[in-house]
């Protein structure tokens, strides 16, 4: 687990709940991502070459986590703007799209925030510079 920026914060405790959500949750706090991952993984084969025999083919929601790799390190962070909470970074491997990946970001290691491909940002609301897409999860 890699944790930025725990040493001069102001409310460390906010890290340590954050990491302790992450560490006590089930495999059902990420089912929660499940249909935007599907979502994620339906917008990108818009734009395969049907004729591709070698392309993944998932037939629903619950069919996505075969075709992730699960083994990462999460990054724990506070969030530079709007609510300034503590999220945990996921950056994993998926068959769909191996050049940016998919990026599961939740919010005090418990709530799902974000889904898509790696880009880094904690909200879509950070990613896009647009307050009204705090809550979206997949964009």
């Amino acid at each position: 687990m890699i944790v930025e920026g725990y040493e001069e914060d102001d409310a460390p405790e906010q890290y340590h709940a954050a990491i302790a959500n992450l560490l006590t949750s089930s495999f059902s706090t990420l089912q929660a991502a499940e249909s935007y991952v599907f979502k994620y993984y339906q917008d990108i084969k818009d734009y395969w070459d049907p004729a591709n025999e070698e392309l993944v083919r998932i037939e629903s929601p619950a069919e996505v986590w075969q075709h992730i790799d699960l083994d990462t390190e999460p990054v724990v962070t506070r969030r530079g703007y709007g609510d300034r909470g503590i999220y945990v970074s996921l950056e994993l491997n998926c068959a769909w799209e191996s050049e940016h990946g998919l990026q599961i970001v939740l919010k005090d290691g418990s709530t799902i925030t974000k889904v898509g491909p790696y880009d880094g940002h904690l909200t879509n609301s950070d990613a896009y510079s647009d307050p009204k897409l705090e809550h979206v999860v997949y964009r």
